[in-house]
């Protein structure tokens, strides 16, 4: 029996799966399918799911129906739809967070939501290292000790939200320990919109960084750079590879002294130039 479509994060998975399901008990087919929907190509359907076109509107709608959802069933298949082809950050994240409360009123968790909310903003990050680099510490302490502001019901917040999705624990002297060291939004897609949000302030802090602080607490450099698309793809391969030894690099600090943020940013600054050759690196 197929799951509820309020627990799928992906119209095209759900579709795959209600034929898949459709196919196991009868002679359905992808041209029997598109026609209940309406479609004039009989293989459309099959194409949306191979990521080879996409759903519109009017589309969702007839796919919609044409598979039976109705009332918040409906909504909540449309709402996906609307998240894919959503251009914005802002429409992405106003068509998740009605998905979320879709599934919430009917007892159902999307997959990915607790790290959607963790990386919606820069407190939880911050206070999950806080909270094992500063045993026995009251909400208030971990806030004083932010360069940023953040009260103490935020981080009485954090901490309860970090306990009740699992990405702290606490043991019976009431002392918090990570569950994974290190997190990844791995192939979630819903949650790039939150991690892009995280980004945004994590930059803005940088700014204020660079103003801020002495050059002994910060470190800040940059290259401007001709390259190919091919140099291009080595450099962000490089990049994740200098990621991942940094990871593993502080894996294993048990008592952290600080909390840092490093950021990883490589993107250009001209249109294509549509050239072969590139240039030597210039310093910034």
């Amino acid at each position: 029996m197929m799951k509820s479509v309020v627990e799928y994060k992906d119209y095209r998975q759900y579709i795959q799966d209600y034929y898949t399901e459709r196919k196991r008990c009868s002679a359905f087919t992808w041209r029997e399918f598109a026609k209940l929907a309406g479609f004039a190509s009989g293989s459309y359907l099959k194409l949306v799911c191979d990521g080879k076109t996409r759903l519109l509107e009017d589309g969702a709608k007839k796919t919609a129906l044409a598979m039976g959802l109705l009332g918040f069933e409906y909504d909540y298949f449309i709402l996906m739809v609307r998240y894919e082809n959503a251009k914005t950050d802002v429409q992405k994240k106003k068509c998740f967070e009605e998905m979320q409360a879709l599934s919430a009123a009917h007892h159902v968790k999307i997959l990915g939501s607790d790290l959607y909310t963790f990386y919606e903003t820069w407190k939880h990050s911050v206070v999950r290292e806080l909270a094992i680099a500063m045993p026995g510490a009251k909400p208030n302490e971990i806030a004083k000790a932010c360069k940023f502001p953040i009260s103490a019901a935020d981080v009485s917040a954090s901490l309860s939200f970090l306990l009740k999705s699992g990405l702290l624990t606490r043991d019976i002297k009431g002392n918090y320990r990570q569950t994974h060291r290190s997190l990844s939004t791995g192939r979630l897609n819903v949650v790039v919109v939150a991690v892009h949000s995280l980004l945004r302030q994590m930059g803005e802090f940088a700014l204020e960084a660079l103003d801020k602080l002495p050059i002994s607490e910060r470190h800040f450099s940059g290259i401007t750079m001709g390259v190919t698309q091919e140099t291009y793809q080595k450099v962000v391969d490089e990049i994740a590879e200098f990621r991942k030894h940094i990871i593993s690099m502080v894996a294993d600090e048990q008592r952290p002294d600080k909390v840092c943020r490093l950021n990883f940013q490589f993107f250009p600054l001209t249109e294509n130039l549509n050239r072969g050759k590139s240039t030597s690196g210039k310093g910034a």
